[in-house]
Formats: structure tokens, C-alpha cells, sequence
């Protein structure tokens, strides 16, 4: 028998063997393990249905005459259940007429009895590229969409540091990856990422988001169902896991399932099984998981909303990626790469079109809406300049003019008398500075504050807490260090003027 070389793990396939001759089944037991393929041999029609109900299998090899089904009878029942599974049929008996059925029922190829192992192997390396091919063009597909959607990640600031080297060091392999962060910050760019530097990245990248799936569908959505499970269901059904097979399935918005379909998640992660909705067999698929979340997940295992241990399955390894407050750095670049898309040109196109004093007015802003609100403030603005160098007055109203922090504060608001003018603000005030006070009401004697008075409580709040250290309070509170100058100043001039009167 000819020398076989195992194939790569991606390119594995699983294969149905399904012939009454025992001595040809015990070939195929042990030679296509050799060739790096799983199989799975039947010795007749009725268990080959059995175990096609169980499992999903990349190609199935059948003998057309058998004693109780025939192959024909097995491919039929075949592409109903698994339509993207390759049939190849076999046989010594083969006539025009069945083998033009056979075709005509979905099948790829056929072999002649008796026939050679390498016969054999060439089919598979066929079946192979062909699989290889397809899932290419979805793996392409996932990326023109990406394209179109998320923006690539972009970011060298310090605070992006962590997250690039946590995805060169993960990316390469099926490590579970948990992705935190506020909500518009990019997680999904950062799966993404990941996927097209792992080793599946020629295979799907399915995202889903769990917060809009049907509350009434979830489980369909994700699991599939059988035909007849219920009322509408007149097909049987693939879920995403079964679409990601081979490759990477994005869950974000992790927080929004429920309980039940945690229990089914949780199971995937142990076993690698999935159970389609309405049948009681169990299915195995490969697929890497990446989650996302913009909430408190061991706040929500705390609260029964969430299961600890899928948490743990889950949290193999964290990525949390920081709002665009805390990398303001990376604005410029940012704002540069999401106008080039807007505009859809090319990014040398758009070099020139920010200029200093637009980006100043977009890195002072505190984008609460992060990334996402910046690629809205782009579009925009690339409307409203008619194609022109984007200036100040182009862009949305909120971000040239933002309006104060809205940030609630605990009652009292005891708080920390603001240092001197001439303070550097680097090096914690001597003792007589750490004197505390109310901050004064506004308005004639009516004790009431003002949305600006409760603005400065929580800048008072801040930078007290960060030993009156202007730039990290800045930083904090996501303003320029010229913003936090002048609201401290103008606080400082009022506190006079009513100490005075």
C-alpha cells in the first residue's frame, strides 16, 4: 500500500463508511485514521441512518447494493438531514441508470469495486479542497462584511498595550477568550482580530448577538431544530454553531441569556456537543468561542443571573478593552481611518482633511458613546463638509459644544476645599490643605445645586482622590488638562466672590 501522509487538524475530515463487506470496513478503520481523518463504519443501510441522525459528517462514502437499504436509499435520507455532506458511492454492480440517480440525488463521485486505498485518498483530497475552497469564500465573505462594518483595530496608545499583546499571545490558539468593555469600544474588532490571526482563519467567523435574538427562537437561533419541533419549523435546521463549525462563533452581549440556554452553552463547553431543538441526539461540532460583554458578569453570578461555572468555562482568558477616554492618543488615528471609510476612499485621501484644530475639539470631547460615536461623528461631519477639510463648525453639535458630565454623586457631597492657584497639583497639599467643606449652594439662600454644581462636586470628587494631581484627574474624567484648568479656576474665582459678599 502506498505511503499516506497525515493531514493538517483543520483539514480533517469526518467520514461515514458504510459497506456489508467486513473485511473492506476493517481497511477503512484503520487506513483513514492514518490519513488524519475520523470515520465512523456501518455495516449496513440502517445503522449508516442511525448514525447520520447522531452526527454531522463532511463526506460519506456508500455502497450502493446492500442487503437492507440501499445506498441510494442511505444518500436520499443523507442530503435531507446533512445537505452539505459529500456522498461518494461505491460499488462493483454500478449501471448507467444508478449511478446518473445517484448524481442526480446530490452525490460528488464514484468509485468502482475493487478499488485501491489511493483511489480512495485522491477522492478525499478532492473532497478536501473542495471544503477548503467553500469555506474560504465564507471565511471571505465574513471579512467584506467586516469591512463594511466594524472599523480594523487601530490603537497604539499605552492603554491599547495590554490588548495587542493579549492577542498576539492568544490568537493562535483555541483559548477561550472573554472580551470586556464598555459598549461601542470595538469588542467585536478585537474578536475579529483574533480570528484572523488564529489558525481557523480560512474558516467561518459566525458573530452573534446574543441581545437580539428572539426570546421565543434563542435556542433555535443558536442549537438548531428538527423538522416538526414546532409549529413552522418545516425543515430541519442549522444553528450558528453548526454554521461556525471548524471555525470561531463571536457571542456578544454575553449578559443577555437566559438561564436555560446558559445550561445548553455550558454543555457545549464541556462535552462539544449541541442538541438541535426536537431531537434527542447529540451533535458534535468544532468551533472556537469568543465571548463579549458590556456588563458585570461575577455582579450578575452574585445576583443568580448568571452561572458561576460558565463564567468560569468562559473566562479562560480576559481581554478588557478601555473606553476611548483612556486612549485619547489614539483619537487622531481613529477619527482618520473611520472618515476614510465614510467617505469610502482611501485613507492617504483623508490625510489632510483633519485639521489641528478639529482634532483638538474631537480629543477634548469625552465620548461617552466611544469608538461607535466617533464613526457617527465622522459620517456626519463628512456629509456636512460636502467633501471639504472638516472644521470645528462640520462636526455634530454635542461634540463641539459637549454638555457637562452628568455623573450622579452620593448626599451629603462633603468635599475636599480646592488647593491654592499657585498649586502644582503633583504632590499631595501638606495637612492644612486637607480641610473639608460643603460645597456652596447656589441661588439666594435656597440651598439648591445646579447641574454645573454637581458637575464640579464630582471633579472635586475626582481629583481629591487622585492627591489634586491635575493630569491624572484629566485623564480620569476624560478632558483636556486646559478644560480641567478652567472649570478649576472659575470654582476657585467663585468661591472668593462668595466668601466675600
Amino acid at each position: 500500500m502506498a505511503t499516506t501522509h497525515p493531514t493538517q487538524p483543520h483539514n480533517r475530515l469526518r467520514v461515514l463508511f458504510v459497506d456489508d463487506e467486513p473485511s473492506l470496513q476493517e481497511v477503512m478503520r484503520t487506513e483513514l485514521p492514518r490519513l488524519g481523518h475520523e470515520v465512523t463504519v456501518c455495516p449496513n443501510g440502517t445503522t449508516a441512518l442511525q448514525a447520520i441522525q447522531q452526527n454531522l459528517y463532511d463526506v460519506a462514502i456508500l455502497d450502493i447494493r446492500m442487503p437492507d437499504l440501499t445506498g441510494i436509499d442511505v444518500l436520499q435520507r443523507l442530503k435531507q438531514v446533512s445537505p452539505d455532506t459529500e456522498a461518494i458511492m461505491m460499488t462493483g454492480y454500478a449501471s448507467e441508470d444508478s449511478m446518473v440517480q445517484a448524481m442526480r440525488l446530490g452525490a460528488c463521485d464514484y468509485l468502482r469495486k475493487p478499488c485501491k486505498m489511493s483511489e480512495i485518498e485522491a477522492v478525499l483530497i478532492r473532497v478536501q479542497e473542495k471544503k477548503r475552497l467553500k469555506n474560504k469564500a465564507a471565511a471571505l465573505e465574513s471579512r467584506l462584511q467586516a469591512a463594511e462594518g466594524t472599523a480594523a483595530l487601530i490603537g497604539t496608545s499605552p492603554a491599547m498595550q495590554p490588548v495587542l499583546q493579549a492577542i498576539q499571545q492568544f490568537a493562535p490558539t483555541d483559548a477561550r477568550i472573554l472580551i470586556t468593555g464598555e459598549t461601542g469600544t470595538g469588542k467585536e474588532v478585537v474578536a475579529r482580530t483574533l480570528y484572523e490571526h488564529s489558525l481557523r482563519r480560512e474558516m467561518p467567523f459566525v458573530p452573534v448577538n446574543c441581545g437580539a435574538l428572539s426570546s421565543t427562537l434563542v435556542e433555535s437561533q443558536l442549537f438548531g431544530h428538527k423538522k416538526g419541533s414546532f409549529t413552522g419549523a418545516d425543515r430541519d435546521h442549522k444553528g450558528f454553531f453548526e454554521v461556525a463549525n471548524g471555525g470561531t462563533l463571536f457571542l456578544d452581549e454575553l449578559g443577555e441569556l437566559d438561564m436555560n440556554i446558559q445550561v445548553k452553552l455550558l454543555r457545549f463547553l464541556e462535552a462539544g456537543e449541541i442538541q438541535r431543538l426536537g431531537d434527542n441526539q447529540p451533535i458534535h461540532v468544532d468551533v472556537r468561542v469568543i465571548c463579549a460583554t458590556n456588563r458585570d458578569l461575577k455582579k450578575m453570578v452574585a445576583e443568580k443571573q448568571f452561572r458561576e461555572d460558565l463564567l468560569y468555562r468562559l473566562n479562560m482568558f480576559q481581554i478588557h478593552l478601555p473606553p476611548l477616554r483612556e486612549r485619547k492618543a489614539d483619537i487622531p488615528d481613529l477619527a482618520r481611518h473611520l472618515l476614510a471609510r465614510a467617505a469610502k476612499r482611501p485613507l492617504e485621501f483623508v490625510e489632510n482633511l483633519l485639521p489641528p484644530e478639529t482634532l483638538r475639539v474631537l480629543i477634548d470631547y469625552h465620548w461617552q458613546g466611544n469608538v461607535r460615536e466617533l464613526k457617527n461623528a465622522m459620517e456626519y461631519a463628512w456629509i456636512v463638509s460636502g467633501g471639504q477639510p472638516i472644521l470645528p463648525i462640520h462636526l455634530p453639535h454635542d461634540v463641539r459644544n459637549p454638555p457637562p458630565l452628568t455623573v450622579r454623586v452620593p448626599e451629603p457631597a462633603v468635599l475636599p476645599m480646592i488647593p491654592p492657584s499657585g498649586y502644582a497639583g503633583n504632590y499631595p497639599l501638606p495637612p492644612a490643605h486637607h480641610a473639608r467643606t460643603e460645597l456652596p449652594p447656589s441661588g439666594p439662600g435656597s440651598g439648591t445645586k445646579t447641574l454645573a454644581d454637581i458637575e464640579m462636586e464630582y471633579i472635586l470628587q475626582v481629583y481629591s482622590k487622585n492627591n489634586f494631581n491635575k493630569q491624572v484627574t484629566a485623564a480620569e474624567l476624560g478632558v483636556s488638562l486646559k478644560t480641567l484648568y478652567n472649570k478649576l479656576h472659575k470654582y476657585e474665582e467663585e468661591l472668593r466672590q462668595r466668601q466675600a459678599g
